[in-house]
């Protein structure tokens, strides 16, 4: 007799092709989940191993489009980073994993929702969150912290073993034992020798870039245009973009033939260990780059403060902790919706051996800059001697300050 119905998020991969052999010989049966959110992955061939392990169906959901119009555009609008360097592409793909991986397990009945996430890892936090708000009432089996799991599997080495035992064609190996994970905004890589951070990352690990040193010695220039804070258009030698999809694929192409988007870096998880991650994303790189551009050029200077000390931080580590389907998560969207209302306009790009510039930018709508007021050669509107009183005014503070550090007897001129 089966224990049930457990839906796994399945990959194809190393661990996932593990963890649905396992649980057949526990005794469940195993429905495949497997979301297509970009990555580049033979989906017949994987669903074809899952069937061949013994899983009694394996779906293939396309996420692509909700992925980018539902995550990273709103991340774009926003800016969003964590910690100043990372870009949440592996944090971005799990909500609209989570969410299709519970729609597949309610439609077969599944009581319970699995994963291939390590005990020691962010994503177990932010599938399992996802899932308790999308169904508060769904089983988790966690096999990474099943004592009688990681107590048998204590690493790659091991179940690599296991599926040689158990006939399971895996694309990893001892010699390259590290962990990847791809979707469409970026390819995420860490475990192995990685694990050391002072270990450089070996050239043919890089799956998506070129080495930028290797890459093309002409530049290429294309031009992005933005609504509200959104991409809506890219024009480049392949021609004109508009679809979200043809314009989020066709930034990554530019990208990774010029080697833009690797970075290198050690993280804090939210679990409280530090972890060495090594991360391309291309054109997502890309993209928020040309976004930060347009909004000096036509978002208030307030309204901007504001964003980036509130919004963008906040919902950067919201999305790295997991807690997308949540209150504060519907606040800061909104809120991030409020803010772009007039980023509007256009950026002239340029990706060059793994570097992105900026050439111009312009607003046929948004009339902040003023060229004859921020002109050095006229006058314009603006009246030089109101300066005068600005300055008197914001002095007030620093000469007090001033002579109280002379009454202490502590100078600020260095004699």
């Amino acid at each position: 007799m089966s224990k049930g119905k457990v839906c796994l998020a399945y990959s194809g991969g190393l661990d996932t092709s593990c963890i649905l052999r396992y649980l057949l010989d526990e005794g469940y049966e195993v429905i495949a989940f497997m979301a297509d959110v970009g990555q580049e992955e033979d989906f017949d061939a994987a669903k074809e191993k899952a069937l061949k392990i013994g899983a009694s169906q394996c779906y293939i959901e396309d996420l692509r489009r909700e992925f980018i119009e539902e995550l990273c555009y709103p991340a774009i609008a926003c800016n969003a980073i964590y910690e100043n360097v990372y870009l949440l592409g592996t944090s971005l793909a799990r909500p609209v994993i989570a969410r299709a991986q519970i729609a597949v397990a309610q439609k077969e009945g599944c009581f319970a929702v699995s994963h291939g996430c390590t005990g020691k890892g962010n994503d177990q936090v932010r599938f399992e969150l996802a899932f308790y708000a999308l169904q508060p009432t769904i089983k988790v089996i966690a096999p990474w912290r099943d004592p009688v799991f990681y107590n048998r599997f204590k690493g790659r080495k091991d179940l690599l073993d296991y599926a040689a035992e158990k006939g399971i064609p895996v694309t990893s190996t001892k010699s390259k034992p590290w962990s990847m994970d791809e979707n469409l905004a970026h390819c995420s890589y860490e475990a192995g020798i990685l694990e050391d951070p002072n270990t450089t990352p070996p050239e043919d690990m890089w799956k998506l870039t070129v080495d930028p040193l290797k890459a093309p010695n002409e530049p290429e220039d294309f031009t992005l245009h933005f609504q509200k804070g959104l991409p809506v258009k890219l024009e480049c030698k392949d021609g004109v973009k508009t679809d979200a999809v043809d314009v989020f694929l066709t930034a990554n192409a530019i990208a990774r033939r010029h080697g833009v988007g690797r970075i290198d870096i050690v993280e804090n998880r939210f679990i409280g260990l530090k972890s060495r991650g090594c991360y391309e994303t291309p054109g997502l790189t890309m993209l928020r780059a040309a976004h930060v551009d347009l909004e000096g050029l036509v978002m208030d200077r307030e309204i901007r403060a504001l964003r980036d000390q509130f919004v963008t931080f906040n919902y950067a580590k919201l999305l790295y902790n997991g807690l997308y389907f949540s209150p504060e998560r519907e606040f800061l969207e909104d809120s991030i919706t409020a803010s772009q209302k007039h980023v509007n306009g256009s950026v002239r790009c340029r990706a060059f051996k793994g570097m992105f510039s900026v050439l111009g930018r312009w607003s046929d709508t948004e009339k902040l800059y003023d060229e004859s007021e921020s002109s050095m050669d006229e006058i314009g509107d603006f009246q030089p001697q109101d300066t005068t009183g600005f300055i008197s005014v914001n002095a007030i503070r620093l000469k007090k300050y001033g002579k109280a550090k002379e009454a202490s007897g502590e100078s600020l001129v260095k004699h």
